[in-house]
């Protein structure tokens, strides 16, 4: 496991305070070189927000009896692009979810896990929970005659708030203790994006749809009790200085 040390780090004015009284001189007496102030910066964001387009629309049925499904399915009048839209944030979610923890997978298999941490086992568990979540979402739109390949709305905000998550895991020289507060991340979105969507479907009055999605956000909460765990575990290993290196328990 890598640790974490004390080095060479600059990054900060701190460690030349000659040099960063200079800078700091500089700074106050050099105005910028572009004019203007945050005043104007922010006009030109508020002028881009009001002209801009939206990142997309939700796709149409793809065929006629897809329309006749999906007038069949959403009641109490609703319009049912809302409800889709949705189904296809989470269906992202759960596609991004997959991924990341087979990138912990990877980094589990190169360097270990530590005492209080995640097994490749339990890595491999609730990967396997998050793929089964996004086929249940995938089965979901089908009932309802959307398309779960579109890139919806929701799905393309989603899957760029995701980025970061999946960048972290991706970096190798973050370790595999630190990847886990990208898991944080993700889990805690995660169990209050299915209780959304849970009120959505029961709104819509689609029960049965809402009693699968139950089952899946019990996962969601264990995946977090254990996230949550195995971080607590790590800090503690860390505050110790204990060595936190276990052998990788690799599939077979």
């Amino acid at each position: 496991m890598k640790q974490i040390t004390t080095g060479t780090n600059t990054t900060g004015i701190a460690t030349s305070p000659l040099d960063s009284k200079e800078l700091i001189e500089a700074a106050r007496a050099i105005p910028p070189s572009s004019p203007g102030s945050e005043a104007d910066a922010a006009a030109v964001r508020t002028e881009y927000a009001r002209g801009s387009g939206t990142v997309g629309s939700v796709p149409p049925p793809a065929s006629l009896k897809g329309m006749v499904k999906a007038a069949g399915e959403l009641l109490q009048g609703r319009p049912p692009a809302l409800l889709i839209d949705k189904l296809g944030e989470r269906l992202q979610f759960e596609r991004s979810g997959t991924r990341l923890y087979e990138a912990l997978i990877a980094k589990y298999d190169a360097e270990g896990g530590f005492e209080g941490g995640p097994s490749r086992a339990d890595l491999e568990a609730i990967r396997d929970d998050e793929l089964r979540h996004f086929d249940l979402l995938r089965r979901a739109m089908e009932r309802l005659g959307a398309d779960p390949t579109a890139m919806t709305p929701a799905a393309d905000v989603i899957g760029l708030a995701s980025s970061g998550v999946l960048a972290v895991a991706a970096e190798p020289r973050i370790n595999f203790g630190q990847s886990l507060q990208a898991l944080l991340v993700a889990e805690l979105t995660d169990n209050d994006s299915w209780r959304m969507l849970i009120d959505l479907a029961v709104a819509y009055g689609q029960d049965d749809m809402a009693a699968e999605f139950r089952v899946a956000e019990q996962h969601e909460a264990r995946h977090l009790e254990l996230v949550r765990s195995w971080l607590s575990s790590r800090l503690a290993l860390d505050a110790r200085g204990a060595p936190t290196t276990t052998t990788p328990q690799r599939a077979a």
